[in-house]
């Protein structure tokens, strides 16, 4: 018997993926029911070859419907989750809407299964960068635990959505051409540059961290379940359209060598190792477009701390960091 599923922001670059890869990894859906705002109601969109008319978002969308995957922004969650619940469903939220709520499972299938069983009616996908640095952080701490990670990220305008890439390309046409462009997402010239503010004009805390970098800190103790562990992040928005690159910086209690590390990694699923910088083998955004792995390298001791690893990680924010968890986690439930 097939399952029942409700994409609710259908027609966003998340959702998008969401439909493509329930389809790729043969999820066992009877029914796909497509969900987005009243502007997108009656548009149609192809799904394993059939054409699904976009229903409007409501309060009585979720009859009938056993997993909603939802991606059309926090206050859209807040306002509709609970309604899905109601219905009967199990909600795989992809906003920060429920992640610190302590009712809320944070889970990234690899990484803390456990949790989604504890959950309420609401699962939350993390964070797309906390996403794919807990996964590789995952092995490693199973052999020794965590005591700092340092993480500077280097993240796709795709993160930012649909119109983010627009603006990027029209900006970085303009630029050559030598003509003004009027840019209505970033707040910076984007194009040719790196902006330091993930988030806009209120993104930043009272203690001079966005809200961006303040989820990868508290979001990772929480999947990790560890209050010890000790996080600080800076997240920097790049030209480059889809794909997260990151810098971390691990300390742990006891020393891993290199080569530990490197056979833990590769060990563990979703993790592809890329390490081999003498050839120039390293992980790039643009080659894990589409990709459902995470890739690792660049991996190497920290000179000035004798129980720290260097390494490089990049992964499809809109996949691994977005839509492919949350279907995992789907997956997971059934």
């Amino acid at each position: 018997m097939g399952v029942s599923v409700a994409i609710v922001g259908a027609t966003g670059a998340v959702g998008q993926e969401m439909i493509k890869t329930l389809i790729d990894r043969n999820f066992p859906a009877d029914e796909i029911r497509l969900l987005a705002s009243h502007r997108s109601a009656g548009k149609k969109v192809e799904v394993r070859g059939e054409e699904l008319e976009i229903q409007e978002l409501t309060h009585e969308s979720f009859e009938g419907i056993r997993i909603g995957l939802f991606s059309a922004g926090g206050s859209i969650s807040k306002e509709f989750a609970p309604s899905a619940v109601k219905a009967g469903a199990v909600v795989v939220d992809n906003t920060s809407a429920f992640r610190m709520d302590e009712n809320t499972p944070l889970v990234v299938p690899e990484v803390n299964p456990g949790a989604i069983a504890k959950h309420k009616g609401i699962i939350a996908n993390p964070n797309c960068s906390t996403i794919q640095m807990v996964l590789v952080l995952k092995p490693l701490y199973d052999i020794s635990r965590i005591k700092r990670i340092v993480v500077s990220t280097y993240q796709a305008v795709s993160g930012a959505g649909a119109k983010a890439i627009l603006e990027m390309q029209e900006e970085t046409r303009a630029l050559l051409d030598g003509t003004t462009y009027e840019r209505k997402i970033f707040p910076h010239q984007v194009a040719f540059n790196a902006l330091p503010q993930i988030g806009q004009k209120n993104a930043f805390q009272e203690n001079g961290y966005t809200d961006e970098e303040m989820k990868m800190v508290k979001e990772t103790v929480k999947i990790f379940s560890d209050p010890n562990i000790r996080v600080t992040a800076t997240t920097v928005r790049i030209p480059v359209v889809r794909g997260h690159s990151e810098s971390v910086n691990v300390e742990f209690e006891n020393k891993i060598t290199v080569e530990e590390a490197r056979k833990a990694l590769a060990a563990f699923p979703g993790i592809v190792v890329q390490d081999d910088p003498k050839n120039q083998i390293y992980p790039l955004a643009s080659e894990c477009v589409g990709k459902y792995e995470t890739f690792v390298g660049r991996l190497r001791q920290d000179l000035s701390c004798e129980n720290a690893l260097n390494m490089w990680i990049v992964s499809d924010n809109l996949l691994k960091g977005a839509a492919l968890n949350a279907v995992q986690i789907a997956e997971k439930l059934i």
